[in-house]
């Protein structure tokens, strides 16, 4: 009786050790069958150029990724930002995701001096829990002669 009674209390233990590779195979399993891809998007369901030298979004899995964005036109730096603000959230919709989803943001200026004006118009686009962001003056410039260029990452 008393082999009984010990094989009783220990088979719940024996029960779980005896299961767990087959967890943790099942658990492999469902992580290659669901396994994220790279996806490239063209704003407006554009086709891609012959030799691409970057994609203007990327999404692996939740995650959506824009490239820099800036404003090549002449204008001034609340123009600018206003026109980059709007095509980073072209751009995110078109991926699945919005400008409150943005997780993460990186601003260059052109000049220091556009700090103030560039944040005028920045402030409230990703709404009420923006993500984090960092700012920098870029010390050579921002290429296309724009005064902003942002890019982000952001969750579907």
């Amino acid at each position: 009786m008393t082999n009984r009674r010990d094989f009783i209390r220990k088979a719940p233990v024996v029960a779980a050790v005896a299961a767990t590779p087959a967890l943790a195979v099942k658990a492999t399993e469902d992580r290659k069958r669901h396994k994220p891809e790279k996806e490239i998007h063209y704003p407006g369901g554009g086709e891609p150029p012959e030799n691409p030298l970057f994609s203007p979004v990327v999404s692996y899995g939740d995650l959506v990724f824009i490239s820099g964005i800036g404003a090549h036109f002449e204008g001034d730096i609340t123009a600018h930002t206003e026109h980059v603000l709007n095509e980073v959230e072209k751009y995110l919709e078109a991926a699945g995701s919005s400008m409150d989803r943005v997780l993460k943001v990186n601003v260059y200026l052109n000049s220091l001096d556009d700090y103030d004006g560039m944040n005028a118009v920045f402030l409230g686009r990703f709404g009420p829990e923006p993500g984090v962001r960092t700012t920098i003056a870029a010390q050579a410039g921002i290429p296309g002669d724009s005064l902003v260029e942002i890019d982000c990452v952001a969750v579907r």
